[in-house]
């Protein structure tokens, strides 16, 4: 059997962060680091629209065991640089995600993408049956149809603060304030 593909999201606060270093680290040592790992699929930044210090790494993986490959476990998250190890503590972890892919199947990010939407959730025990079918029968279906709409897609978390994550990559941030998104 296909292992599912994997998920990695890594968010942080980068207030107290000197802003213009963080950008030099993640564009020429973190990112590169990560691209020549087999396994990472795609490689993303974004920022947050209502908090541009707030940050947002997310990751298509081939599967979350890309996370234990000893390519991974040379730069990963227990085997920092020296110059993430400067850096890090001067940045407040918002969250850190790694999940499988539930639905649709096999779909990474486009990279088309002008703006993302995830969202995090927990679940009280016993109303993850009920979750699972409102999501994979009506919410992300819906949402999949509305004008600037990318991808929609639906992820259980094996690490980290979230036990599922829906991300949804769009045209611009202005979709989900849409008409159409709004009745979806």
């Amino acid at each position: 059997m296909t292992k599912p593909l994997g998920l990695l999201i890594a968010a942080f606060d980068i207030t107290d962060c000197p802003e213009d270093e963080f950008n030099d680290w993640y564009d020429t040592e973190h990112v590169p680091d990560r691209a020549k790992v087999p396994g990472f699929l795609t490689l993303a930044r974004w920022v947050d629209v209502d908090n541009p210090k707030v940050a947002l790494a997310i990751y298509d993986l081939q599967s979350i065991d890309v996370l234990q490959s000893p390519p991974y476990l040379a730069i990963g998250y227990h085997n920092p640089s020296p110059w993430t190890r400067r850096l890090m503590p001067k940045c407040k972890r918002v969250l850190r995600f790694v999940g499988d892919q539930i639905a649709p199947g096999n779909v990474i990010a486009p990279s088309s993408a002008g703006g993302l939407l995830f969202m995090g959730f927990n679940l009280e025990p016993g109303a993850e049956d009920e979750y699972a079918r409102w999501m994979d029968e009506e919410h992300l279906p819906n949402l999949a149809k509305v004008p600037g709409v990318l991808s929609a897609r639906r992820f259980v978390g094996v690490e980290g603060t979230h036990m599922y994550v829906a991300v949804y990559h769009l045209t611009s941030p202005e979709v989900c304030s849409s008409d159409a998104w709004m009745q979806a």
